[in-house]
């Protein structure tokens, strides 16, 4: 079983037991996890719908920090006298894979918004016969703090 995650900007493939430098993670001990982009299962399932993957998770524990190679950066422009030198090292946090989890059933179920439930069940209501299933509820709230 593989798993793509995104971490600092960039896509990773993992499998559990995989040792991979990331971008600095602002985590110096303990574990992190990660939702995948994408699961591959043993037998070829394919898991990329986001609502089954809300209950997926890559978890990694974290092994140190380290220094990657200096990058440098020079302009120049002849006959101008125009010269700019730059270097950059960026800071790695290495990890390793320690468990791939599809969740429970492997498919999440759509959570219901609340406050969405909450605005129709005013709307059914027919307090005094001004509001109905049909008549937005805040344009009858408005109508009546004005009159």
């Amino acid at each position: 079983m593989y798993a793509i995650i995104r971490a600092g900007g960039k896509q990773s493939k993992v499998r559990e037991g995989d040792v991979i430098d990331v971008e600095r993670l602002r985590v110096t001990e303990g574990t992190v996890s990660f939702i995948p982009l994408l699961v591959v299962g043993e037998d070829g399932t394919v898991i990329s719908d986001r609502t089954a993957l809300g209950n997926a998770t890559v978890t990694a524990e974290v092994l140190g920090e380290h220094r990657g190679d200096k990058i440098e950066v020079f302009k120049y422009k002849p006959k101008t006298g125009y010269r700019r030198h730059q270097g950059h090292r960026q800071t790695y946090t290495t990890l390793r894979v320690t468990s791939i989890g599809t969740g429970s059933d492997g498919a999440a179920k759509p959570k219901k918004r609340a406050a969405a439930a909450k605005d129709e069940d005013r709307a059914a209501k027919d307090n005094d016969g001004s509001v109905t299933a049909d008549t937005p509820v805040a344009d009858t709230d408005a109508a009546s703090e004005e009159g």
